[in-house]
């Protein structure tokens, strides 16, 4: 799907895995109106791949030159809502699928006034490949991604090599990647994955975890999983410039 809902094709012989199931949901009326009213304000429209086209100029979206932080599955937008509104000097990017969700996050940032958050409605590796110039993001961020919990599902999950190493060369020398989990199978995988990949440092040591940053909201979710006994994992690797990843 584009950025504003409308259908778009694709050459049968050019599919592939996608970072997510495209999910849409019910919208209410005043999501409906968000898509309708705030789209040209929020939104990003991913632009099928030319020949010649080269990145998205973010410098030009948000009229300034400023370190970008990519939100990968915004959900509702509770997180990139409070990250563009306490992080000012920073330009937010948010990549979501599910339409009611990113109808929520677009009368959240309209009613905030915010003039540094932006947001797609598309599929995350698309926008990463053809949209985001290498080198260019300051951070990346995942939080609770769907942990395909079955095991004949895992091959599903967001988090595999291949994306992994596409992330790397996303991240800016020194960038950050901080994921976050409630599912600790899923931790593990992450930690299987991404203390193996070349390029990124765990910074609390392999296979190692912190306490959930100041940056982060606490969402009523995880409030409610932690009510039931469930744990949360937050993750943070740092990009390594070359001469630091020997």
């Amino acid at each position: 799907m584009t950025g504003r809902g409308k259908p778009y094709t694709e050459d049968p012989e050019q599919r592939r895995i996608r970072s997510f199931v495209l999910r849409q949901g019910r919208f209410t009326e005043a999501q409906q109106r968000a898509f309708d009213e705030l789209w040209p304000r929020f939104g990003l429209d991913f632009t099928p791949p030319g020949p010649t086209d080269a990145p998205r100029d973010f410098s030009a979206v948000f009229g300034r030159s400023a370190p970008l932080v990519l939100e990968i599955g915004t959900g509702n937008g509770e997180a990139l809502r409070y990250a563009a509104a306490r992080d000012p000097a920073r330009d937010h990017i948010g990549i979501e699928v599910h339409a009611p969700g990113v109808g929520r996050l677009l009368n959240a940032l309209a009613e905030d006034g915010s003039s540094n958050a932006r947001v797609y409605h598309h599929d995350a590796v698309e926008v990463l490949e053809h949209e985001i110039r290498d080198a260019s993001l300051d951070e990346v961020r995942i939080y609770f991604p769907d942990p395909w919990h079955k095991k004949r599902h895992n091959k599903r999950r967001l988090v595999q090599p291949a994306f992994a190493a596409l992330l790397v060369r996303k991240l800016a020398p020194d960038g950050r990647l901080h994921l976050a989990t409630d599912w600790r199978e899923y931790a593990e995988h992450m930690w299987d994955v991404l203390d193996a990949t070349p390029g990124l440092r765990n910074r609390a040591g392999k296979r190692g975890h912190v306490p959930r940053p100041e940056w982060r909201p606490q969402t009523h979710f995880e409030t409610r999983g932690q009510r039931l006994g469930h744990g949360v994992w937050d993750l943070l690797y740092d990009r390594m410039t070359s001469d630091r990843t020997t």
